[in-house]
């Protein structure tokens, strides 16, 4: 499995049989360009501008934004429901994670989840590989709460998203923290890379660790 990441929050999937986008953004809105890409699935935890735009992506790819169970093409999908916000939605609405199944491994996709998840919601979920998770804070959790998400999903491998960047619209996103914000709280600095390259095997020996992707 390949793992390339777009930016904010969107991430491009790649099996052997398919390729699955998560959120794809709005370019005008986020600041960043986001390119034409063929899918086979998109999921999408909200709908808002810069979580939803499928504008460029070709193909005819399943649109998954609601919770349930979904197939295909050697991707099982499953979404649980769960909010933007700390106030059961009543700020910032409803926000769908994405339990992304393929080649034997397990990711788990948060969306702009607005709260730390308990201990029976999690139970739901299951065992996890990869985390997914928005560190950036405001709309979202924030660095430290992240890093106590993390601990309670205990993944191999931590994949940040939804910080500020120097290409993001600081209009729209000023209020959301950098990236070294999270990696100061979880106690780990990285090298970042263009491209994660997964195999089942190498995970089940691997010790919790934070990857940061390029884009």
């Amino acid at each position: 499995m390949d793992i390339k990441y777009f930016g904010h929050a969107s991430f491009l999937i790649r099996t052997r049989e398919a390729k699955l986008i998560t959120d794809p953004f709005d370019s005008s809105m986020v600041g960043i360009k986001f390119p034409k890409t063929e899918a086979d699935i998109v999921t999408i935890s909200h709908h808002h501008q810069d979580h939803d735009s499928t504008v460029n992506i070709t193909g005819s790819p399943l649109l998954i934004d609601l919770p349930g169970e979904y197939e295909k093409k050697g991707f099982r999908i499953f979404g649980f429901l769960s909010y933007h916000d700390k106030s059961e939605g009543k700020e910032r609405g409803e926000n769908t994670l994405f339990k992304i199944e393929s080649e034997g491994i397990k990711i788990l996709h948060c969306g702009d989840l607005g709260l730390v998840l308990d201990e029976k919601f999690l139970g739901a979920i299951g065992d996890i590989d990869i985390l997914m998770v928005p560190v950036g804070g405001f709309y979202t959790i924030d660095a430290k709460e992240a890093v106590e998400l993390a601990k309670k999903i205990e993944p191999a491998i931590i994949i940040p998203m939804h910080y500020k960047t120097e290409k993001h619209n600081p209009q729209v996103f000023e209020k959301i923290t950098t990236l070294d914000v999270f990696l100061k709280e979880i106690g780990q600095s990285t090298k970042s890379q263009d491209k994660l390259t997964v195999k089942k095997e190498e995970l089940e020996t691997m010790e919790m660790k934070v990857v940061v992707l390029n884009f």
